[in-house]
């Protein structure tokens, strides 16, 4: 499968995807063109970005448009390439975030009302693993995230590098978010740090007395665990408390992550095969 060519700030360049894991768009140019800190990280994001929006997104399509600091190179990319090709898309938003997104950049806005299925759905990730599993809900939206990339044919992730690990929790350090119903938060804690262990406080917000509020008006708890599991039981179990609205793992539905890198390549990761 030939990709398109993912852009970066100076050059532009394509590659061959061969199964999992590969590196697209090598810069040539030498190690002065390095990016430091959150430059070389902002970079990165645009890398992975652009390289999702060019391999995914095609004309007459129903786009799922992610939450968080990496999907506004999204953004900008679909902007890009409707003005240039001339492209009719349609944007589903996961959140009040990439909802004002989309209509600050005259994209054509919809919703699951009017589009239950979506041809793709691109969105970023805290920490992926080397199975795909996802973390997700840093920013608070992993519910609505989590409906718009089940209704999508293909859903793709986003992320920089630091985003990338061999198990959940490797870099990650906040925890597992879980959105719940605000007269459940005690009772579900006690319920998760019964079975299996690990830490559990109550997000509190940073501009505003008290907790944060997600777009659904509920509350978020962050659990950090001691040690990896298994994912697909941990979900399942979680959600099954009552007063659990949806936990921020994403367990065998990402079907292809790109990490931009600090050497301004892109890193291509689909799921193993089994």
């Amino acid at each position: 499968m030939t990709l398109r060519g993912c852009v970066s700030l100076a050059d532009t360049a394509a590659g061959l995807l061969s199964p999992g894991l590969t590196l697209l768009c090598s810069r040539t140019q030498t190690s002065s063109y390095g990016l430091y800190g959150a430059t070389m990280a902002e970079e990165s994001k645009k890398l992975a970005a652009y390289a999702a929006v060019d391999n995914h997104v095609q004309n007459n399509q129903v786009v799922g448009v992610g939450s968080g600091s990496t999907i506004i190179y999204a953004v900008d990319r679909l902007v890009e390439r409707v003005r240039q090709e001339k492209l009719n898309l349609v944007c589903v938003p996961t959140s009040f975030q990439s909802r004002q997104l989309i209509l600050q950049h005259g994209l054509t806005l919809s919703s699951l009302d009017r589009h239950p299925e979506l041809d793709v759905a691109i969105d970023g990730a805290d920490e992926v693993d080397e199975d795909l599993t996802l973390i997700k809900g840093g920013g608070g939206c992993l519910t609505q995230e989590k409906i718009i990339a089940s209704c999508a044919k293909h859903f793709v992730v986003i992320a920089d590098y630091r985003k990338d690990s061999k198990t959940l929790g490797e870099h990650w350090k906040k925890g597992v978010p879980i959105e719940v119903i605000p007269l459940a938060y005690v009772p579900v804690s006690r319920a998760i740090t019964r079975r299996f262990g690990g830490e559990i406080k109550l997000r509190m917000a940073v501009s505003k007395a008290g907790p944060v509020i997600t777009d659904n008006s509920n509350f978020i708890l962050d659990w950090k665990f001691e040690r990896p599991q298994n994912w697909k039981e941990v979900n399942t179990s979680i959600k099954m408390i009552p007063g659990v609205v949806e936990t921020g793992l994403f367990v065998g539905m990402a079907e292809r992550a790109y990490f931009g890198m600090d050497d301004g390549s892109v890193r291509v990761r689909d799921p193993p095969v089994n």
